[in-house]
């Protein structure tokens, strides 16, 4: 399996082996572009990997701090900007998205859903908190994404 983020259509898809489409989930990605510079706060582009997988049994909206949950529920409005339900963890595979770990770039949920479709993140790629939890089942650690311009 593979996961590809069309930056322009603000879409997640998920494909098999042969490159068919298994899923295609509405996605938001950063409100400030596209780059790769620290504190930038933009998405990355290219070749990636799922780090690591965080948040198994964590109720739909669950918000964590640190990838800690805290048990406690975001709520759509909430002026903050929550890591909910999962946390892909992504590593870049190429030169210039090296630093993608240590940006603590992920795909997970969000409590701004009705945004997803639109740039609106700080650099993540947030999804709706139940088709997170879809794509956190279907694939395991290691899995390859490419985010494309």
């Amino acid at each position: 399996m593979h996961i590809r983020v069309h930056v322009p259509s603000q879409t997640l898809d998920l494909l098999d082996d042969a490159g068919e489409t298994i899923r295609c989930y509405a996605i938001s990605t950063s409100r400030h572009g596209l780059g790769t510079e620290p504190g930038s706060l933009k998405t990355p582009t290219g070749r990636f990997r799922i780090a690591e997988k965080i948040g198994d049994g964590a109720p739909p909206g669950e918000i964590f701090v640190s990838r800690v949950a805290t048990g406690k529920i975001g709520r759509e409005g909430d002026d903050h900007d929550h890591v909910q339900t999962r946390i892909l963890w992504l590593d870049g595979l190429d030169d210039d998205n090296k630093n993608t770990h240590d940006r603590y770039i992920y795909i997970h949920g969000t409590n701004a859903e009705s945004r997803l479709g639109i740039p609106d993140s700080f650099g993540c790629v947030r999804m709706n908190n139940l088709d997170v939890i879809d794509l956190y089942d279907r694939v395991p650690a290691g899995t390859t994404v490419e985010i494309q311009p």
